[in-house]
């Protein structure tokens, strides 16, 4: 078992990222955004930069944290957006020697949106098209309890693994994800078990009917007794962390300041450290 965190949410610098992982003591950083641009999208000169300061650090890469059908790219996008994001993500994941992308299912379109049958339906030819890309490049895409038709319940996620039927498609099981979209995450994380390998904590509760974060455990992300259970049966991958306290990627929360940026990720860091502390089987 490991820490790891998407680290942007520490800093927009890869420096700060890194100097964020290093106070905590962590060996793993989850790379989205540096300086704003996803890792997948930056130019070549730009990710040398960032691969020779995360192996100048004696760092290694848990997962990328794509763009990939998320909230940003609805069922009526160009499919090519996101395969071309693949092909440019799995070289550079070999070279960080990185197995896991982490990847939504395609929200509807607000704007224009299409009948549940054909969402379900594109949502799974697509993901088969860039599963077979994974599976080809010898890595595979982590599915998030998000955004997307997957993600519209534990049920929908079984179903899109199913139907791809690809081993290049697992889940990653964020906490802190079903209580904003009014779901239990308990009962979520106990419905898809069998396909996670790799676990984002982040956690949340509904206050006067908006989306709160708190730190972990303080939500009702049911974190402590997840964690708990995952280590009781012997889980020995990643837990990442993504606070979203001090800023939130997909609404345009920015931080109010980079020092609080910085240290509540960091705080959030020890306190989920804690929560692993006291969960370990006695």
């Amino acid at each position: 078992m490991f820490f790891s965190g998407i680290s942007d949410e520490a800093g927009q610098s890869i420096d700060v990222q890194i100097k964020a992982h290093q106070a905590l003591g962590w060996k793993y950083l989850e790379l989205r955004l540096v300086d704003g641009a996803n890792l997948t999208q930056l130019p070549d000169e730009q990710f040398d930069a960032v691969y020779a300061k995360v192996a100048g650090a004696g760092m290694n890469v848990s997962c990328f944290a794509s763009a990939i059908a998320n909230w940003a790219r609805p069922i009526t996008c160009d499919p090519n957006i996101d395969i071309e994001d693949l092909k440019r993500a799995i070289p550079r994941m070999h070279r960080f020697g990185t197995r896991f992308i982490r990847v939504m299912s395609y929200p509807n379109d607000p704007k224009s949106p299409v009948p549940e049958s054909e969402w379900r339906a594109e949502a799974i030819r697509r993901m088969k098209t860039l599963a077979k890309l994974a599976e080809d490049g010898g890595i595979i895409l982590a599915h998030e309890n998000c955004s997307g038709w997957g993600g519209l319940s534990a049920e929908n996620s079984n179903i899109l693994l199913g139907e791809v039927n690809s081993p290049a498609l697992k889940v990653v099981f964020d906490t802190g994800n079903p209580p904003t979209y009014r779901q239990n995450s308990w009962d979520y994380f106990q419905t898809v078990y069998d396909s996670i390998v790799y676990v984002h904590i982040k956690d949340a509760r509904i206050v006067d009917d908006k989306e709160v974060y708190t730190y972990c455990g303080e939500g009702d992300g049911y974190v402590r007794e997840i964690v708990g259970e995952l280590l009781k049966r012997g889980y020995d991958g990643g837990f990442s962390i993504e606070p979203h306290l001090a800023a939130v990627i997909h609404t345009g929360q920015k931080a109010g300041s980079e020092d609080w940026l910085y240290d509540s990720y960091v705080e959030y860091g020890k306190r989920l450290m804690k929560i692993v502390e006291d969960a370990r089987p006695q």
